[in-house]
């Protein structure tokens, strides 16, 4: 029986895909846009491109709400140069790596969707692939609107490729469209021009000439075609075009050649400079959509961007223990996240997300995530110490509550749990230490009546040191000096320039370089019994005895020590000399520009030259990959990336650097992995500097890495709503288990968490067969009362039976996302304008424009049946804008709304939201004055521009 690419039920494939990317990795590249070629766009090009458009229109409308210029420092766009345009300099690193998760989804793509042409509009098979792309579109903005934004940029990242793909594969270009295609991203309009099935659209290429391979017919009716794809079968319905290249066996049945546009050097590639650029107009409508419905704020949020002048744009997230007892504690929190969130510019700055998670006894939650300060004091004031006067061992859902924090902060957080007692939920340590190395969040634990449970002060100590946090315990007097770690947190300008773990105290000596881009350092050391002396480049020294000393202040709290260093820092090569009895760790951390953020990738060769984030731990024994990307600017550069054991000593990996891109990605190739749990350093050269010793600077991983013989591949198919259940096919292999079937030890055991507490079904173990390797699958149920939009972090581990430390886990982000019922935009028709502008262009640019006002009132209704209109706002100008819902018979709902703003204003964007998030937009223009208005007809056109209905208010 012969397979057909493409063509399959609900089988699992990933394997599959596995073994043709070895064995056609070759044979050339197919179905997309390349991502190596000369002279050709990527889809990570355009999807940058796209980023970075956006970016910049939402920040100049920003600009021009709070009346000031949008001038950017450079000629072209780049993250650097809008990063200062857009007055987000401190979120420069959130910002590049919400671009790389978008980017890395859309190359997961290819590596996951291969065989299924409806990801890539292959086989014409346009009604299902712009199902993806509207289905795709809601769950990004219901995980929007619960403020689910990694979630959400996986959602846009998945149907971004899709949309692409469609402009390369398709003869939209060939059509002569030079604008993107709307009814891709709206699934209210129709699609019915597309070839049919039993009509021919092309031709044979004239050797290798394809340019007039496509039919007249098709081009003079103006139909919709694109090509058939096969690995294996030649096979295709009669007359159709194929998609080309060597690896496409249909491409060599008549009629033979291809019409894919995916680089210069393909069978249309003369059009892929036209297709790339649709695709990123394409791509930036799909973005414009996204914001549409989030807002600026929240868009600003998805893109990792926060640009508050109060804000700090980092996440305050607290874990409260609220066990009897606690109420000296929680009284010292509330005083504490009182002073932070009531804190203005002047070096405590507010966070942009706050989270917190109680816990006690007998359970933990809700969470509570706000961007809302005063909502957040009210949680923590809602707080108070329940239950029975208990002994302080009476163990706690802690970890319980931590995996719920982890799942919902954002990558690369800093937690922070507050606890009195022990946990009772052990069984989650391998789960938390997942989510860790999966989100490189880092943990801090601040445990009070600890000192006589050694079992469970090494567990939460093991947490602490897994992440690169402090395990700080302290009595409950101790407290609110302790807390001094939190108020450090709040910048998210915060680099590691050291992090140290020793399970063994013994004298040593560490190094680490600061460079001039550090403006404030702190060096945290955590222990018991021990002594430490810091050394400058310039050999001015200060020790730990010394709470004031020539390099600044020494703060010491139960086991925990403060260093801080007086600004301006030394820069140079420091020392740190430590001399412990006992385990320790060591913390150097710098207030800089200058960072770096990494993940482990998958690299692959089929269908094209590309890599996608691993969420799981690289395999052991063999070669691996990171994409590392910097922070600081065009004049930063890596010169080197090392991985070095925690445990110390001389093996090291070095890593081969590829060469960087425009984003500040390089592509870093290992031969091997340190055996153990390893960190991550890497050093370059900032140019900005004039002096060269001060260029060099040094950065590490705070979070602890491991290689594993288990590996696991997951893959999600179809759609999950309320009230169904999800299936999730997974496989398993060990280069550690013996190959023969049903030998002894032949298994892995299994285990499966999901932070929503969802039933689910799933086997306790595997046998694996010959070759080391088992396929299965788990199910998890969502009730039907789940909100659309629910995001669920799903986590799939696997122990090796023969080597008891040695496991393996892989991440998953789904999304519960409700049937589309309402797919039609909220509809804005102008009612009023009552203006006192002058018609005179000179008058209206002076400065008299600002003594003089116009209004308009408008009418927004979302039709018989539609979810009601959400929100209406004002885009691009400053005003005073009122609302008034109207409820109306047979469930019709009006909202009225008025703008009142100055005749410097020339025309007003009115933005419309419904319930689930379809948008649409009024453009209201002040006319020539009060004489045309008595006089004017209304012309309401309704047109399909950037993805959304506009309204256009003619004057005469």
């Amino acid at each position: 029986m012969e397979f057909q690419a493409r063509r399959h039920s609900s089988s699992f494939i990933p394997v599959l895909v596995l073994l043709l990317s070895a064995a056609l990795s070759l044979l050339g590249t197919l179905n997309a846009f390349k991502l190596v070629a000369r002279g050709s766009m990527t889809h990570n090009d355009i999807t940058v491109a796209a980023i970075l458009n956006i970016t910049a229109q939402v920040c100049k409308a920003l600009a021009q709400q709070e009346g000031r210029d949008f001038v950017l420092a450079e000629d072209s766009l780049s993250v650097h140069s809008l990063s200062e345009a857009c007055l987000f300099t401190d979120s420069v690193k959130s910002y590049q790596t919400a671009i790389a998760v978008i980017s890395s989804r859309n190359a997961w793509v290819d590596l996951r969707h291969v065989l299924d042409e409806e990801y890539h509009f292959d086989d014409e098979s346009f009604v299902r692939g712009r199902r993806l792309i509207t289905r795709g579109l809601v769950a990004a903005k219901a995980n929007i609107k619960q403020g689910n934004y990694r979630s959400a940029q996986l959602a846009a990242g998945e149907i971004m490729h899709t949309l692409q793909d469609f402009y390369s594969h398709s003869n939209w270009i060939e059509l002569g469209n030079m604008n993107a295609f709307p009814t891709l991203i709206r699934a209210d309009l129709d699609f019915d021009n597309i070839a049919d099935i039993n009509m021919p659209t092309c031709r044979n290429c004239e050797g290798d000439n394809c340019d007039n391979n496509i039919l007249e017919s098709v081009l003079a009716e103006q139909k919709i075609t694109s090509g058939y794809f096969s690995l294996t079968s030649s096979s295709k319905p009669n007359g159709k075009c194929s998609h080309g290249t060597d690896a496409d066996r249909t491409s060599k049945t008549d009629p033979r050649g291809g019409i894919n546009k995916d680089a210069v050097d393909a069978e249309h590639g003369s059009l892929h400079p036209q297709a790339a650029q649709v695709a990123i107009t394409a791509t930036s409508q799909l973005l414009q959509d996204i914001r549409g419905a989030a807002g600026d704020a929240d868009f600003l949020r998805f893109l990792g961007i926060s640009r508050s002048s109060t804000s700090s744009g980092v996440v305050l997230c607290f874990v409260i223990d609220t066990s009897a007892g606690t109420a000296g504690v929680l009284a010292e929190l509330k005083t504490l996240a009182s002073s932070i969130a009531s804190s203005q510019s002047d070096g405590n700055n507010k966070p942009d997300i706050y989270i917190v998670v109680p816990f006690n006894e007998t359970g933990y939650g809700p969470l509570k995530k706000t961007t809302n300060s005063d909502k957040f004091i009210f949680e923590i004031n809602s707080l108070s110490a329940s239950g029975a006067v208990r002994n302080s061992s009476e163990p706690r859902q802690s970890l319980s509550a931590l995996l719920l924090a982890l799942t919902e902060a954002p990558s690369s957080s800093e937690i922070f749990v507050f606890s009195s007692g022990p946990p009772g939920d052990i069984y989650l340590k391998s789960t938390l230490t997942a989510l860790i190395e999966n989100s490189k969040s880092v943990v801090n634990f601040l445990l009070t009546n600890l000192s006589s449970d050694v079992a469970s002060a090494d567990l939460y100590r093991s947490l602490a040191r897994t992440s690169g946090g402090q395990a700080i315990e302290i009595t409950e007097k101790e407290f609110s000096q302790a807390v001094t770690v939190v108020t450090d947190s709040l910048t998210s300008a915060r680099a590691t320039l050291l992090q140290v773990v020793r399970d063994q105290g013994a004298p040593e000596t560490f190094d680490f370089t600061v460079d001039s881009s550090v403006r404030t350092l702190l060096v945290y050391v955590t222990g018991d019994s021990l002594t430490f002396n810091i050394t400058t480049p310039t050999g001015v020294g200060q020790k730990s005895e010394e709470s004031v000393g020539h390099l600044g202040t020494i703060q010491k709290v139960g086991n925990f020590h403060t260093v801080r260093l007086t600004s301006p820092v030394t820069t140079g090569q420091w020392h740190v000399g430590v001399n412990s009895s006992q385990p320790y760790t060591l913390k150097a951390i710098g207030e800089s520009t200058i960072d770096f953020f990494f993940d482990f990738v998958e690299v692959f060769q089929f269908p094209e030259p590309g890599f996608t984030s691993l969420h799981s731990r690289p395999r052991a024994g063999g070669n691996a990959s990171l994409s590392v990307s910097v922070t600081g600017g065009s004049s930063v550069k890596v010169t080197a990336v090392t991985l070095f054991r925690v445990s110390g000593g001389t093996d090291t990996v070095q890593g081969v650097l590829g060469e960087q891109t425009d984003t500040g990605d390089y592509l870093v190739a290992l031969d091997r992995l340190p055996d153990g749990p390893f960190y991550l350093q890497v050093r370059g050269e900032n140019s900005s500097t004039s002096k060269a010793s001060d260029r060099v600077f040094q950065r590490q991983s705070s979070t602890q890495l491991r290689s594993s013989t288990v590996a696991i591949t997951a893959q999600e198919s179809g759609d999950w709503t309320p009230g169904t259940n999800f299936t999730v096919d997974f496989t398993v292999s060990s280069t550690s288990i013996s190959t023969s079937t049903g030998s002894s030890g032949n298994t892995v055991t299994v285990r499966h968490t999901n932070n929503r507490g969802f039933a689910m079904a799933y086997p306790g173990s595997l046998a694996l067969g010959s070759g080391g390797q088992a396929e299965d699958k788990g199910t998890l149920s969502a009730p039907s009362d789940t909100p659309s939009g629910t995001a669920v972090t799903l986590v799939i581990e696997a122990d090796s039976s023969t080597r008891t430390s040695d496991s393996n886990y892989v991440v998953m982000d789904l999304t519960v996302t409700a049937e589309e019922t309402d797919v039609t935009p909220p509809e804005c028709q102008p009612v009023t304008v009552n203006a006192s502008c002058s018609s005179s262009d000179d008058d209206n640019n002076s400065s008299n424009c600002t003594l003089l006002t116009w209004d308009f009132t408008a009418v927004v209704s979302d039709g018989l049946h539609g979810s009601g209109v959400d929100r209406v706002s004002v885009r691009e100008a400053n005003g005073t804008l009122n609302t008034t819902s109207l409820p109306g018979s047979g469930g019709f709902n009006v909202t009225m709304a008025s703008f009142t703003t100055s005749c410097c204003v020339q025309e007003v964007v009115l933005v419309a939201v419904d319930g689930v998030g379809n948008v649409g937009i009024c453009l209201v223009r002040s006319g020539g004055g009060a004489e045309h208005l008595q006089g004017r007809v209304w012309l309401t056109a309704w047109v399909s521009m950037m993805g959304v209905i506009v309204t256009k208010a003619l004057y005469s």
